[in-house]
């Protein structure tokens, strides 16, 4: 697939948790979420607070990258940021650590997509040159 690289996503400057961590991670090609140290669970998207007891008990933690697709869609109508990127494989990701994102997933033709199907880790280019997390499918 002939894609053009997505914008990358703009800082809020009053934004309420800091994902520097995420984004210095991505450098160096490890993907890191959120993990709440009293419940012992990852969480996403990035809060201020555990989603689990509500308390401010949460560090940045590498996650291996390995899990099956929960959920999927496939986008096939044009909108911004998806010149040459149609159809475009998307997927709920359930890591092996137990938590879940949505993330592209990339060299898939939308036949192959589908629940419960193993992926792993791989990196997609935003338009800046920034590493960001995308999947693709395990094969055997």
């Amino acid at each position: 697939m002939d894609s053009k690289p997505m914008q990358r996503p703009t800082p809020r400057a009053n934004a309420y948790v800091d994902t520097q961590p995420f984004w210095e991670a991505t450098r160096d090609g490890r993907l890191m979420m959120q993990y709440c140290t009293e419940a012992q669970r990852f969480q996403h998207y990035p809060r201020p607070v555990s989603i689990f007891t509500g308390r401010r008990t949460l560090e940045w933690r590498p996650v291996k990258g390995d899990g099956v697709i929960y959920a999927c869609t496939v986008v096939r109508i044009p909108g911004p940021g998806l010149d040459g990127r149609l159809p475009l494989c998307v997927a709920t990701v359930e890591l092996d650590e137990g938590v879940r994102l949505i993330a592209n997933i990339v060299d898939c033709e939308p036949q192959e997509l589908a629940i419960g199907k193993p992926v792993h880790l791989v990196w997609d280019a935003l338009s800046d040159g920034q590493p960001y997390p995308a999947f693709a499918l395990t094969r055997a």
